[in-house]
């Protein structure tokens, strides 16, 4: 056996093994981070094998993030590099980092007076789930083959496959799944990563997750009406004076979509008004999405136009209302949208792959890419918008997350872990019109599978998919990629997809192929 590194590989290695024990050691800071990095890089300089002398150095030079996610950003990607420049040269050493990686992982956990505490556990989780990710990335086979990822390895799950790689075939460049069951976790993916490209989505990828955005904006703000900071049933506008709100709108309208504000994106029913340039938009859209929005003019837009309908009569989804929730959450807690997200959902549930990004381009590594098809001058084009400024869509749809965050959150969610009980039931009681409860879709979810609670999102090329049950059991999250554009050419698809899901996942399969399902929303 032998293996050639680079300078540039060595470093990889390092930040990789080392950065991992750092990880260990921030998430063990309640207990005793230093005696959990100390525990580590001494299993770390013990390590064997051909690459036992490079990892037996700590990397110098570089500058490690500042908080636990900016350094979880940093070093799980490099994990996953890691792996894969070990395995294209030598399987066997590759397996040797990764025992040395467990072994220094497991090492600093054993600080907590003999166990380790949930975030440790939950940190060594994800740095596993890295180092896997480089076996056959996403941890499935070719797609359509039936087989299954390592960390599911047991599960015979080729119904669940079957179901992803025809949403591929229908159109979509990638789709990474994840399922949990009375059977256990199903994690698989299809299709590529890019266009063009061999490489699956990675299976814990991040991804933009559009308007499930709403249903984290939306707990925010029952958790400020459990605190009596906001009424559910007061009038917008004893928040938001400034804007001049139809005193009629109340709270419960915004977040249930009842307030008759015009939609900013634009809206389509009883006629098609335009907004700001959307994915709707073509080619204006594509050159203007690195423009930066200020929420206050998102709102002042859309009570430019004639609201849709009176205050509670009628029922039509509206981006304003999420945008207008961000700022009563902001005007009322006097902080920022982005710092009681981290404050009251990202930090206790330790959400580390999930970002509130404002204004930020970036979508974290390891990601799939989203794209959107345009035309330009009589010439159709294909562009990567994976990197975009998402003030466009504000708190209705900016946020970013990985299909393990959306599956915690959703189930610490109905499992009671973020409402009281009776705010819970108030978000999950729907509207009749469209089954909207208050940030969530309440939807059946076909013969004998009961009620599923969901909200889906798709955001210029990047979808996500969110499901669970009303006591948070069983979860469905999904993250795809595709090529958006003008018309929405998937839209069809993606709903006959995503019903076949929940009627595989929910049902059992009993309502059909995907040809019979129909749209739920």
């Amino acid at each position: 056996m032998s293996v050639t590194l680079t300078d540039q590989d060595k470093l990889t290695l390092r930040i990789a093994a080392w950065g991992a024990v750092s990880l260990m050691s921030a998430a063990g800071a309640a207990g005793s981070a230093h005696k959990a990095a100390t525990e580590g890089s001494i299993a770390l300089t013990s390590a064997t094998g051909l690459v036992g002398h490079v990892l037996a150095k700590a990397p110098k030079g570089v500058k490690w993030g500042k908080t636990v996610a900016d350094l979880a950003d940093q070093v799980l990607p490099a994990l996953t590099a890691a792996m894969s420049l070990l395995k294209q040269q030598e399987p066997a050493e590759a397996d040797n980092f990764r025992r040395t990686v467990i072994v220094a992982v497991e090492a600093s956990t054993r600080t907590h007076q003999g166990e380790s505490s949930p975030t440790m556990t939950e940190m060594a989780r994800k740095i596993t789930a890295a180092l896997d990710a480089a076996s056959a990335t996403p941890g499935v086979a070719e797609a359509g083959n039936g087989a299954v990822p390592k960390e599911t390895a047991g599960q015979d799950r080729p119904e669940l496959q079957k179901v992803i790689q025809e949403m591929v075939d229908s159109g979509f460049v990638g789709v990474s799944l994840r399922v949990h069951d009375e059977r256990g976790e199903w994690v698989g993916s299809a299709g590529a990563a890019e266009l063009g490209g061999a490489a699956k989505p990675p299976t814990n990828g991040h991804v933009r997750i559009g308007s499930n955005t709403k249903t984290f904006t939306a707990t925010m703000v029952l958790q400020l009406v459990a605190e009596g900071m906001i009424g559910l049933d007061t009038p917008a506008d004893d928040y938001l004076p400034e804007f001049g709100l139809d005193r009629r709108i109340t709270v419960r309208m915004l977040l249930q979509h009842t307030s008759g504000v015009f939609n900013f994106t634009g809206d389509y029913y009883p006629e098609y008004v335009p907004g700001i340039p959307a994915t709707t938009s073509g080619k204006e859209w594509v050159d203007n999405r690195f423009h930066t929005y200020r929420p206050e003019e998102l709102v002042e837009l859309a009570l430019s136009k004639p609201a849709r309908f009176e205050a509670g009569t009628d029922w039509s989804y509206s981006n304003t209302n999420y945008v207008l929730a961000r700022l009563l959450i902001e005007k009322v807690t006097g902080h920022t949208y982005a710092e009681e997200m981290q404050r009251r959902i990202l930090g206790p549930l330790h959400l580390s792959g999930t970002v509130a990004p404002t204004t930020q381009t970036e979508v974290p590594e390891p990601h799939a890419h989203a794209y959107y098809r345009y035309e330009d001058a009589g010439e159709q084009k294909t562009v990567d918008v994976t990197r975009q400024n998402p003030s466009w869509i504000s708190s209705g749809g900016d946020m970013i997350s990985t299909t393990q965050d959306l599956h915690t959150f959703i189930s610490a969610l109905m499992g009671g872990k973020l409402l009281p009980a009776p705010l819970l039931a108030e978000m999950c009681t729907p509207e009749p019109k469209a089954g909207y409860g208050l940030g969530v879709f309440v939807q059946d979810a076909g013969p004998d599978g009961g009620t599923v609670i969901t909200h889906n999102g798709g955001m210029a090329g990047h979808a996500a998919l969110m499901y669970s049950t009303p006591d948070g059991s069983k979860t469905l999250t999904a993250a795809l990629n595709y090529a958006d554009d003008a018309a929405l050419s998937l839209a069809v698809a993606f709903q006959k997809a995503t019903q076949r899901l929940v009627n595989e996942v929910f049902s059992g399969g009993q309502a059909g192929s995907a040809d019979e399902a129909e749209p739920t929303q």
